[in-house]
């Protein structure tokens, strides 16, 4: 009987793991197919839909302190939601360059991580951090937040009222630049990477504007 046991339970766990490779590998199939079907490139200029701009809304850090876009008023933002365990997840090194790049010329780099695609975050702010110091990440990171749907943070709600709600995030590594003026410049999805010639081109000219506070 012991044996039929053991039988049994290798049966439910041969089972069990391949019920869970084949959950992965869905997730990574409709990943990549969501992560190019975001508006893409550059936004129209407009003075905006709800009379607010991005320096109205503000994270908490992941050090528990307050993220206030306020205080980068008059800069372009690049915002991107991330993840630890994402097949884009090696974008991080890009966007530490990206950063490293373009912070001295003005530009803010925020990363807001989220658990909201394929259930790939770590769980608590020490692990995100520490995980983030492997990609030598030096730029501002908000805590965990939901970016999607009805309960996303309030701004990323701004920006489905700005944009439709087809600019939301569908995946991990969503880019949005806003610009001096604190409203959206451009979207990008994940497969974008970030120092692509047209991320780089989109930033350069962002820069460029005209300051606006």
């Amino acid at each position: 009987m012991a044996k039929e046991s053991g039988g049994s339970l290798a049966r439910i766990s041969r089972r069990v793991f391949s019920v869970a490779a084949f959950a992965v590998s869905m997730g990574g199939y409709y990943g990549g197919r969501l992560a190019g079907t975001a508006h893409a490139g550059t936004v129209a200029a407009g003075k905006g839909k709800t009379g607010m701009s991005a320096f109205d809304f503000e994270f908490v850090s992941i050090e528990g302190t307050p993220l206030r876009l306020r205080e980068f008023a008059g800069r372009p933002l690049l915002v991107v939601n991330t993840a630890s365990f994402c097949g884009y997840t090696p974008q991080y090194a890009e966007l530490e360059a990206l950063w490293r790049a373009y912070k001295d010329r003005g530009l803010v780099l925020i990363g807001v991580p989220s658990d909201d695609f394929g259930k790939q975050e770590h769980a608590t702010s020490a692990e995100i951090k520490a995980f983030c110091e492997g990609f030598d990440v030096s730029f501002p990171l908000a805590e965990k937040n939901v970016v999607s749907g009805a309960g996303a943070h309030p701004f990323y709600r701004w920006l489905a009222a700005e944009l439709g709600e087809g600019a939301l995030p569908r995946w991990n590594f969503f880019k949005y630049l806003i610009g001096r003026d604190g409203m959206p410049r451009g979207t990008w999805p994940s497969r974008t990477t970030p120092m692509s010639a047209e991320m780089r081109k989109a930033v350069d000219d962002a820069l460029a504007a005209k300051p606006h506070v």
